[in-house]
């Protein structure tokens, strides 16, 4: 495929004027600039169309502008926009009612909304403070959790988002993350690295630094997103359940990324067969308008009348949005997420056989990551490789984005179809296949 001259004219002259007026804080893939899009096609301001692999940070859980999605913005924005939290309106309810069914936990739960994910990471540990006591908790390496300072002091995934920000919050004591592909620890004989991680934590911290008494939850996503989308060794969640239950901890789900379906199940801890005691919610949850939610356990929810607010959280319209998107998830994505992702996996799989730079391919569902390596015995991270191709991959029509060191994700809408994973795979496989080709001319000379 011939690559496409981008961008083009009219995206140069935004990103020209965007350059002096925005922030430089933001991390900018490459220089896409959207016009309009459709399901899993998105198209430039100069008519260049795109496959979405990225769905906007898996947000678009629905694909971009889903027809019923957007009938229910448009008629609660002709009924009302906003009214806050200091009142009451219907579809926060109805939201919160849906999100208790859906919800891995037995018994009844209870939502605070937010306006994002880091919001929701923020509720989770002032509820768990109020309810524990205690003023420690235990984060995870590679783990990211948002960039504001509470959320902040556990993300551990690239220096660069502590740099120039410190003090953080106290009291976080961050492990290893049980990453089957990256051991840090050494397991004894016979054991799964994911209890060797939790072995550690209990001999190695709670034994020798921290008394598991003063800590109040532990806070992890049960697949790493932008850390490098690492899924955990089995035996991992069902020894830390089995250990917070023993010290009355909480466990905290950061499911932001990996939740509302995306791993073809509600929540992404449920593929691990344990319930956590609060789950934080985002991104995939109103198909792109900004909208969060702290989900716990009912009988955690008493702090008192005033003691957390939200001016914007549980705003109308993101309510509506938000139902309608559960509502296209439970009737044809969740399953969609699951089968597309499956058959995403064997074409990966395969193409991993062809092409040494393919250190690991891992995922679940519509959450797929694609590690690369210089080699892969020393599975020393390919990071020129891993850009070039995200670069090559731009050109001839596939938006993607990385994460961890050397990863390129697949996340694309749920609702993205078989043709389309395939046309976008062969695009991806062409990328990689010239950044291994330059790689070996630039090595040989």
């Amino acid at each position: 495929m011939q690559p496409m001259n981008v961008p083009g004219p009219k995206a140069k002259e935004i990103i020209e004027r965007d350059s002096r007026v925005i922030s430089p804080s933001y991390p900018r893939a490459y220089p896409f600039v959207m016009d309009h899009g459709k399901g899993s096609e998105v198209w430039d301001v100069d008519n260049n169309r795109f496959l979405d692999f990225a769905a906007g940070i898996a947000v678009v859980s629905t694909g971009h502008s889903h027809p019923k999605v957007v009938r229910v913005i448009q008629e609660q924005a002709e009924k009302f926009i906003h009214i806050s939290c200091d009142f009451y309106h219907a579809p926060w309810v109805d939201l919160a009612e849906k999100f208790n069914q859906i919800s891995p936990f037995e018994e009844e739960a209870v939502s605070f909304m937010t306006n994002s994910g880091t919001e929701s990471v923020e509720a989770a540990i002032k509820l768990a403070k109020h309810v524990r006591g205690g003023s420690q908790f235990i984060g995870f390496l590679g783990g990211f959790h948002g960039r504001t300072l509470g959320s902040l002091s556990f993300t551990a995934s690239k220096p660069h988002y502590h740099r120039g920000f410190y003090p953080l919050m106290n009291g976080v004591v961050h492990i290893p993350f049980p990453d089957p592909y990256r051991p840090l620890l050494e397991s004894k004989f016979g054991e799964d690295y994911g209890e060797t991680v939790v072995r550690y934590l209990d001999e190695q911290i709670f034994g020798k630094l921290l008394p598991p008494e003063d800590v109040s939850a532990i806070l992890l996503e049960p697949i790493l997103g932008e850390g490098g989308y690492v899924l955990p060794s089995p035996g991992f969640f069902p020894a830390l359940r089995r250990l917070c239950d023993r010290y009355g901890i909480l466990l905290i789900a950061d499911e932001v990324q990996a939740g509302m379906g995306r791993t073809g199940k509600w929540w992404a801890i449920e593929q691990f067969g344990v319930e956590p005691d609060i789950i934080c919610v985002g991104k995939g949850i109103a198909s792109g308008i900004p909208l969060g939610a702290m989900i716990a356990r009912k009988s955690l929810m008493t702090w008192p009348y005033g003691s957390h607010g939200t001016t914007y959280g549980g705003n109308p319209i993101a309510s509506v949005a938000a139902l309608a998107t559960i509502g296209l998830i439970e009737d044809e994505f969740l399953q969609n997420a699951k089968e597309v992702g499956q058959y995403a996996l064997q074409i990966l799989e395969d193409m991993k056989e062809r092409h040494p730079s393919v250190g690991d391919v891992r995922g679940i569902g519509l959450m797929i990551g694609v590690e690369f390596v210089k080699d892969r015995e020393s599975k020393e991270p390919a990071k020129e490789i891993h850009n070039h191709i995200s670069n090559l991959a731009f050109e001839r029509g596939l938006l993607t984005l990385g994460c961890g060191e050397s990863v390129i994700r697949i996340s694309p809408p749920l609702s993205i179809s078989r043709s389309e994973i395939e046309q976008g795979l062969s695009i991806f496989e062409e990328a990689i296949s010239i950044a291994e080709r330059e790689a070996l001319l630039t090595y040989a000379s």
